[in-house]
């Protein structure tokens, strides 16, 4: 295949411009509504408008990660649109070149862009959220936010100076200091079993768990309600963070180390394992939106169907989203290991793109 620099740098310049006009419009809306949304909940806190802006500007790197593959689908499809439309791909066309050169630039701009997001800026979202949820809960109290405490149920190891203990909780708070329905199996100095505890809440403090507003269910003994339990550990804020924080807030670089640390701490590294496999996917699956708009784009104007081209590419884009997000649930839970949740969606894709297009292309 001859790679003419001329149509490349003229195919590159349209879909950068594009494609800052998409991403830029998304960022824009973005901080837009978060912002109105921590407005609204300022009304009620005494919260001044710098903490909001900087709340909706820390939040912003780690939402605008997920509109990145649209942006890069919706870029390519109006670089193809605008100039099927001006005829120039079918001047192009006549002149010998394949369809593999029209898309050539626009691939090559979005693996790279996909290397860059993946090792430069999801370092700096994962650390600007984390600064996000500190500000939160010191502003607004306990974290509460559009997705509520982590949706993710945790177990924690612990050993402490009354013995060792096992902590179960629903949900916890982004940084693992705050937990929620906690039950704790507690075992004496020897290994053997001494109590349970089932807490609403546990927070923890210097060298300890406190449980709050719970019952103690010992062995031969009737249950007992007590408003505070106090529970030893030698953990401290720094080791609970590193072991329960939320995969999103790790930065690529850091999440090798994460994965080593939960699996020596005997707890699961699955979510780990499967942000840093989606991570390193991150490239693929920008060239295979790329594949998908360029397989809806391409036919000529005067064939007609065009909106529902356009239409059956806003679909497939999607589609593409929501079977990554089911497979990497798949993949959270268990099911399939997360190098198969996080590169068989964008592998799939990039298969189904390429043979849709030797097909128009050859027939």
């Amino acid at each position: 295949m001859i790679f003419d620099k001329t149509l490349a740098t003229y195919m590159s310049k349209r879909f950068l411009l594009n494609l800052i006009a998409v991403f830029g419009t998304c960022i824009a809306l973005i901080f837009l509504v978060d912002t109105v949304e921590n407005l609204r909940r300022a009304g009620n806190h005494d919260v001044g408008i710098g903490v909001v802006l900087l709340l909706s500007l820390y939040r912003l790197p780690s939402l605008t990660e997920l509109v990145l593959p649209f942006s890069v689908l919706f870029a390519a499809m109006m670089t193809f649109l605008v100039l099927t439309k001006s005829l120039e791909l079918v001047v192009a066309r006549a002149a010998g070149l394949s369809v593999w050169q029209f898309t050539a630039p626009a691939l090559i701009i979005a693996l790279v862009l996909g290397i860059a997001a993946t090792t430069l800026y999801n370092p700096l979202a994962a650390n600007l959220k984390s600064r996000h949820e500190a500000l939160f809960e010191e502003s607004f109290g306990d974290y509460s936010g559009p997705l509520g405490w982590g949706g993710r149920s945790i177990w924690l190891r612990q050993d402490g100076v009354d013995g060792q203990s096992v902590l179960h909780a629903r949900s916890a708070s982004p940084n693992g200091w705050k937990l929620r329905r906690v039950t704790a199996i507690i075992f004496d100095k020897n290994g053997a079993f001494r109590e349970r505890f089932e807490a609403k809440s546990a927070v923890l403090e210097d060298g300890r768990w406190r449980l709050n507003n719970g019952w103690l269910i010992q062995p031969g003994l009737p249950p007992q309600f007590h408003r505070s339990y106090l529970l030893s550990t030698y953990l401290d804020k720094t080791q609970v963070s590193e072991r329960l924080a939320s995969a999103d807030t790790i930065s690529f670089w850091d999440l090798p180390k994460q994965i080593d640390t939960a699996r020596k701490a005997g707890l699961p590294a699955l979510q780990y394992q499967l942000q840093y496999q989606t991570l390193l996917a991150r490239p693929l699956l920008l060239c295979a939106m790329v594949l998908i708009a360029a397989t809806v784009s391409l036919r000529v104007f005067r064939f007609g169907n065009i909106g529902r081209m356009i239409l059956g590419g806003v679909v497939a884009g999607f589609v593409l989203y929501v079977v990554s997000k089911l497979v990497g649930d798949l993949g959270a839970a268990g099911a399939v290991t997360p190098i198969a949740a996080a590169w068989t969606p964008p592998l799939v894709a990039m298969l189904i793109g390429t043979t849709v297009l030797l097909y128009q292309e050859d027939g």
